[in-house]
């Protein structure tokens, strides 16, 4: 059995009506990964909101492995009015962030949902409070051990991949 390469893979490309919003995430190899994740999720596009965001650059590069040249993405210094116009263009908004009243992804029918847009937080802060309150849905993955958080790309990835899995499923 021999192992394929990028360019012998049987991989469908598919995009799918997801919508990274990335609030103050500002690591520049947590950026580039976001990229590269997005593209293997097949993301339609990744809104990157917050002060110096750092989308170009070796660093981000490093781990982006030039996916940020097929990821359409947009940057903006707020995210509210991102969260307005999406909420208006009937996107189910949700934030990815551990609350009182947060629902495990496992408990959630991403399928039944036309557009996502998948909502996630600063690094060491995650999701600001005003919007987790502007949102739908707030989900959070379930852990066992006794940290209660995991780094902001990893947790990304675990999020897109349940969600591309359900929409997938469901077609």
């Amino acid at each position: 059995m021999s192992q394929l390469t990028h360019y012998t893979t049987n991989f469908e490309k598919q995009t799918f009506p997801i919508t990274l919003v990335s609030d103050q995430v500002s690591n520049a190899p947590n950026i580039g990964s976001l990229f590269r994740i997005c593209d293997a999720f097949g993301v339609e596009k990744i809104i990157f909101c917050g002060d110096n965001i750092p989308v170009f650059g070796r660093k981000m590069t490093k781990t982006s492995r030039a996916t940020e040249k097929v990821v359409p993405f947009e940057i903006t210094k707020d995210i509210h009015p991102v969260i307005s116009k999406l909420q208006e263009e009937k996107y189910t908004i949700i934030s990815l962030e551990i609350t009182e009243d947060s629902k495990s992804i496992h408990t959630l029918d991403f399928s039944k949902l036309e557009k996502i847009a998948l909502v996630i937080g600063d690094e060491n802060f995650g999701v600001n409070p005003e919007t987790i309150y502007e949102s739908d849905i707030v989900t959070h993955i379930d852990m066992f051990g006794q940290n209660s958080s995991m780094n902001v790309v990893q947790a990304t990835n675990i999020v897109l991949y349940e969600i591309t899995r359900q929409l997938m499923l469901a077609n």
